[in-house]
């Protein structure tokens, strides 16, 4: 009986974890449509081609902020508002397909699957932490035991956007794209996704500062054409 509470909160956090994957796989589902668009579609073949299979499958995820997905079935998502991007002329289709050999990175590394196990682990530490410190600083206890799991959750998300980076340059760089669309874009997203950097410290961002990952594709870059 005493092992019972933690039986208890494993089931519990087993359960969060099978609801959140069935209800994103549901949302998908119903607002996705495959990635036709005549400009993309060569950027497919040529991915495909540099790992040696058939084009790349995508799809267009119906939402209008600018974003790629790697859901947890492996699928690739783009979303409608970057496409809306493109044929604008703000973005090309080159930069897009960096996007997508990005989201294959957290495909191939197997990402989106453990960011699901990550936030059941995030929650089990935050529900662990509350309980002690909740004893000992009655009042900040449940806030400070949130911080922790919130920073321990994106530095894990952070080093997963670095070994993304990393996959797209070197698949990038064999599709004979290069990384130069993948830099472009990075200096262009706060301008396309309407975010200025905001307040938040950058031990509880989930994604790395531009600069650093601009610079992680550059020395990866450099060291793989001196190799």
């Amino acid at each position: 009986m005493k092992y019972l509470p933690i039986i208890l909160l494993i089931l519990y956090l087993a359960a969060m974890w099978f609801f959140s994957l069935w209800r994103l796989r549901q949302e998908l589902n119903q607002k996705s449509t495959p990635l036709n668009h005549p400009r993309l579609v060569p950027m497919l073949e040529r991915l495909g081609r540099a790992m040696d299979l058939p084009p790349v499958r995508a799809h267009v995820y119906e939402v209008e902020p600018v974003n790629g997905l790697a859901a947890p079935d492996g699928r690739i998502f783009l979303t409608r508002g970057f496409i809306r991007k493109l044929d604008a002329g703000e973005v090309t289709p080159e930069e897009l397909a960096s996007v997508i050999a990005h989201e294959l990175g957290h495909v191939a590394h197997g990402h989106a699957r453990r960011r699901m196990i990550d936030f059941a682990g995030q929650n089990a530490i935050r529900m662990a932490l509350a309980g002690v410190l909740g004893r000992i600083i009655p009042g900040l206890g449940t806030w400070i035991a949130g911080l922790i799991a919130t920073a321990v959750a994106a530095r894990l998300s952070r080093d997963d956007e670095f070994e993304a980076d990393r996959f797209a340059s070197a698949l990038m760089i064999r599709a004979g794209l290069g990384t130069e669309p993948q830099i472009s874009l990075f200096r262009k997203l706060e301008r396309l996704t309407g975010n200025r950097g905001g307040s938040a410290p950058a031990w509880l961002l989930s994604h790395p500062p531009t600069g650093r990952r601009i610079a992680a594709i550059q020395r990866n870059q450099a060291q793989w054409r001196q190799g």
